[in-house]
């Protein structure tokens, strides 16, 4: 199996101060003896530098990128960049607000190129809710 990480998960397996660290990373743990492979996209890194500066959880942009750096160099598989080539008219059905159009996007995404979408977020359909 092959996982696309959201933005949350991803911070919350780079960052141990991340309120949702030990559940990811116990997912995380679970999954990688029968994992193909982890995935990002250009949004979720992006969102991750994003988030992570403006959380605080780094202090400025250069800290994020080598903490996503740091991330994807730790991890027992090679971490693949999705490549996006998806527009609006591609998004489920759920998407109808927009809280929702990242998520349906990336969970296209996962579609496209054979992978689980896995999040900590709840009320999305076909997405892999980390326990």
């Amino acid at each position: 199996m092959k996982y696309l990480l959201d933005i949350n998960t991803l911070i919350a397996l780079a960052h141990s101060a991340h309120v949702h660290h030990t559940r990811a990373a116990a997912w995380y743990q679970s999954v990688q003896k029968s994992a193909t492979g982890f995935c990002t996209s250009a949004i979720t890194e992006l969102g991750f530098v994003r988030v992570a500066v403006q959380t605080t959880l780094q202090i400025d942009v250069p800290s994020a990128r080598k903490a996503l750096a740091g991330f994807k160099a730790s991890s027992h598989f090679p971490i693949e960049i999705l490549g996006d080539s998806l527009g609006v008219d591609q998004l489920p059905t759920f998407a109808r607000t927009p809280n929702k159009l990242t998520d349906g996007h990336l969970l296209e995404l996962a579609r496209k190129h054979g992978a689980v979408f896995v999040t900590l977020d709840t009320g999305i359909p076909g997405a892999l809710l980390v326990p």
